[in-house]
Order: C-alpha cells, then sequence, then structure tokens
C-alpha cells in the first residue's frame, strides 16, 4: 500500500533517506562527543598514577549505573513529541518536555542521595584502599551534577522529537570544549587532582543543559499545560526502556565481574577491545535515534505504513558502516591490538575478541536498528523483555561455561555475548516484519489523541521545515 501524501506536519514522506541522514549526522558528532570527554578525563587523570586512574574507573561505572535507568526512562519523551509532531500537536510536544524535565529534577534529585550512599561502600569493593577513597570522592561529585545530566537528557530528547539533531550537537561541542579547559585548569593548574577531573564533567553537563533551555525558548504557557496525564504518559512508555537499559547493564557487569575472576589477561582484554567497539557502535545508534524519530512521526501522522519503509533504508545506511567495520576489525585486529599492548599473551587475546565483534557487527547492526524503530512507534514493552531475556540468558551462563569450564577465558565471555546479539536481533526484526507494533502504536496515538486538541504550528517545527527544505531534491 502506497503511503498518503504529505502534509504540512509531515514534510519528508518523499525523501525519507535524505531526512534520516539529516538527522543522524549531529546525532553522530554528539555520540562522538560525549566519548571524548571521557577520554580527556582520563588523559588528565592518567597523570596522576594508576590509583586515580582505576578510582576514576570505578567512580564512573558507578555514576552510570545510578543513571542509565533514568536515561532509558527519559527516551520516553522523544516518542511521545515525535508522534504529536507527526500529528500537528505542537503543545502536546511541550508539555511532554515539561513532564519530562520535572521528572529529570525528581529523579536527579534522588539519584543524588543514592550516589551518596554507594559513594560509602566504594572502598569496600574497590581493588585498594587508595583507588576506593578517590573512587568515593569522585562519585560524590559527579553524582552532584544528576540533576542537570537528566535535564539535559530530557531537554536533547525533545530535540530530537521535532527533528532537530543540531542543538544538542552543538551542546556536547560547547561541553567538551568546557570540560577540556576546566580538566586543564582544575587539574593541571590549581592541583584539585581527581576532584577537579569531576567538577569540570559536572560543570560541562550542566552548560550544555542551560544552553539547551536557552535555545528551545520554551514559553510559560507551554510549561503549564504539562499535567499529571502527561508525566504517566511519559512513565508508560519510558519505564520498560529504563527497566531494560538497567537490566542489560546487569548483565554486562556480571560479565565483567566473571572475566575479572578468570584471569588479569581476560579482565584487560575485555575493557581494550570495548574501547575500540565503542567508536564502531556509535554511528550506527545515531541512525537507529534517527530512525525513532522518523518512526514516531510517521505513527502521529497515522502513516504507519512508512514504518517499514524507514525501517528498511535505516537497516540499509547502519549496513554499510557496520560491513566496513567487519572488514577493519576482521583484517586488522592484529594492529588495532598492538596500539594498545605489546604484551604477547594479552595481544592474542584482544585479536580474539575483535574477530568476534567482527563477526556480530552486522547482527549488532540490525538489533539497535530494529530498537530504535519499535521503540519510536511506541511499541517498548515487548522488545525490552526479549532484550533483557537474550542479555540474561546467554552472556553469563555462556561466559560460565565456555569461559570457565572450556577454558576459553575472555573469548567465551564474547562469544556468549555474540549469541545474545544474533539472537535478539532475530527476534526483533521478526517482530518488525510482522507488524506486531501496530497495536502498540495505535495505543499510544490514542493516548495522544485523548489530550487537548489544541493545534499550533511550533518555532522548532517550522525550523527544520526551512532545513529539509534546503536539501536538494531528488531527481525524477
Amino acid at each position: 500500500m502506497e503511503p498518503r501524501q504529505d502534509n504540512q506536519y509531515l514534510t519528508w514522506t518523499n525523501r525519507p533517506l535524505a531526512e534520516l541522514l539529516r538527522l543522524s549526522w549531529p546525532i553522530a558528532v554528539s555520540m562522538l562527543s560525549y566519548a571524548f570527554m571521557t577520554l580527556v578525563d582520563t588523559f588528565f587523570v592518567g597523570r596522576l598514577g594508576s590509583a586515580a586512574l582505576a578510582g576514576v574507573g570505578l567512580g564512573g561505572i558507578a555514576a552510570f549505573t545510578l543513571l542509565c535507568g533514568s536515561f532509558g526512562l527519559l527516551r520516553g519523551v522523544k516518542v511521545l513529541v515525535s508522534q504529536a509532531v507527526g500529528a500537528g500537536r505542537g503543545r502536546e510536544a511541550e508539555a511532554y518536555l515539561g513532564a519530562g524535565t520535572g521528572l529529570a529534577v525528581g529523579i536527579g534529585l534522588l539519584t543524588v542521595g543514592l550516589g551518596q550512599a554507594l559513594a560509602a561502600l566504594l572502598p569496600w569493593i574497590a581493588a585498594s584502599a587508595a583507588s576506593g577513597h578517590i573512587a568515593q570522592a569522585y562519585l560524590r561529585i559527579r553524582v552532584a551534577g544528576a540533576p542537570m545530566v537528566l535535564v539535559y537528557v530530557a531537554l536533547r530528547e525533545y530535540r530530537y522529537g521535532v527533528g532537530d539533531g543540531r542543538s544538542p550537537m552543538v551542546a556536547n561541542v560547547l561541553a567538551n570544549v568546557i570540560n577540556v579547559a576546566l580538566d586543564y585548569f582544575f587539574v593541571i593548574h590549581l592541583e584539585w587532582g581527581v576532584e577537579g577531573a569531576a567538577w569540570a564533567t559536572v560543570i560541562g553537563h550542566g552548560a550544555e543543559a542551560i544552553y539547551l533551555l536557552a535555545a528551545s525558548r520554551i514559553s510559560r504557557e507551554a510549561w503549564r499545560a504539562s499535567t499529571l496525564k502527561h508525566v504517566r504518559d511519559v512513565l508508560r512508555v519510558g519505564v520498560p526502556t529504563g527497566l531494560q537499559f538497567m537490566l542489560e547493564v546487569g548483565a554486562f557487569s556480571l560479565l565483567t565481574a566473571l572475566l575479572a575472576a578468570l584471569s588479569e589477561t581476560a579482565v584487560a582484554a575485555h575493557p581494550v577491545a570495548l574501547s575500540v567497539l565503542h567508536f564502531a557502535f556509535l554511528p550506527t545508534a545515531s541512525v537507529a535515534e534517527a530512525a525513532s524519530v522518523l518512526a514516531g512521526q510517521a505513527v502521529g501522522a497515522r502513516q504507519e505504513d512508512l514504518v517499514p519503509r524507514i525501517a528498511r533504508l535505516s537497516l540499509a545506511v547502519a549496513m554499510v558502516y557496520a560491513i566496513f567495520c567487519t572488514l577493519v576489525l576482521g583484517g586488522f585486529a592484529g594492529p588495532i591490538a598492538s596500539a594498545f599492548t605489546d604484551e604477547r599473551v594479552l595481544w592474542r587475546a584482544t585479536v580474539h575478541l575483535l574477530w568476534v565483534a567482527a563477526v556480530f557487527q552486522i547482527f549488532d547492526a540490525a538489533s539497535v536498528i530494529s530498537r530504535g524503530v519499535l521503540r519510536g512507534t511506541g511499541d517498548v514493552r515487548v522488545p525490552a523483555l526479549i532484550g533483557v531475556a537474550c542479555a540474561w540468558l546467554f552472556t553469563p551462563p555462556l561466559t560460565w561455561l565456555l569461559g570457565y569450564h572450556l577454558g576459553l577465558g575472555a573469548l567465551g565471555g564474547w562469544l556468549g555475548l555474540c549469541g545474545e546479539i544474533i539472537v535478539g536481533s532475530g527476534l526483533l526484526w521478526r517482530r518488525l516484519a510482522h507488524g506486531d507494533w501496530r497495536a502498540a502504536s495505535r495505543a499510544t496515538r490514542d493516548m495522544l489523541e485523548a489530550q487537548s486538541d489544541s493545534v499550533r504550528q511550533h518555532p522548532l517545527l517550522a525550523q527544520a521545515r526551512r532545513e529539509r527544505e534546503r536539501l536538494p531534491r531528488p531527481r525524477a
């Protein structure tokens, strides 16, 4: 069936690929910029010694663990805003932003309290007393910025939902510039050590939140339009994804713990391979985020027949990059590993992990894209169950079986991870291809349409339209 013709709110139906690329590249820059911030912090802290590096690593993991569920929950803002944009309900989009920022502040304050309690436990689980106390000091400062971090995430998801990927990108670049300058000033000039690095990161995150808040130019009337119904809607759509993020991180943390108990080589090769894989993953994730926005807008505009087309185009774009990564990881695993270590045993273990990563690149791309598209339609519960089930049924058990009992070490754990990704991607694409998401998309759209019928064109929608009009038209 042919999709309905373009309307005043959905202006990209005749050229979805151009719109997908327009949204994807700023998101990719934002994600790579965030990874660069972590790299800069590691560089400056590394000058302080191994205990400082280990403490910051432990504190950073603890901070991410505290926040990851909230990151997933606030993805609900993007889903609802993109569907509101597709339906031409600009006021509802702003109301969902108000609900999201309110939740961000409340959850952020709760996270501050939980973080202080968790920080007290870090000296008991650290490898040494010195690194434990450093991790404690680092986490106590980092977690103080949790409300600002989550407000930024809510604002970012809103901007993505209205089709604006550039403003979050500018905010990320601004945060990086501030973080680099303050890392040097606090750590090197003032000699504040690890605490200085933590404050630099907190201030950087605060700056990006303030920038997005100013750029969004949300009126007081828009904030007042947010009701408890909007808050409940965000929770209904966002909680499954938040729980999925938390449980999947838990399964991955268990994988890391099992590898740590195997040998120093296993636990050392694991983060080296992950650091390489991180940069291979981020561009694909940016395409998935863009696909989620387009799918949400299509559902809001009652043009669900566009969703499979969006999924296929997004998968094609992601596959081009995934195949490139497969060739690089498979053909140059040795030189890549040599850049990180010259120890023969560790080099060999790292090469084996990179080879496994080369195998699952294509499946991982399929998994990430399908998750993004399904999330955009409002189908979040079943995909979350699939992700959690695969994470816990494959990775930890196969790590124990292959890594411990068959003596494969870290390779056994990554083979388990490979199985998780392959099976999960197959189940998610089956759900997408069979249209099992349509009931959830109708429920989410009905929830949106039950809200106020006030419709107005938001300035951001006009801005996105102007950006699309500057794109070259496809030739007939």
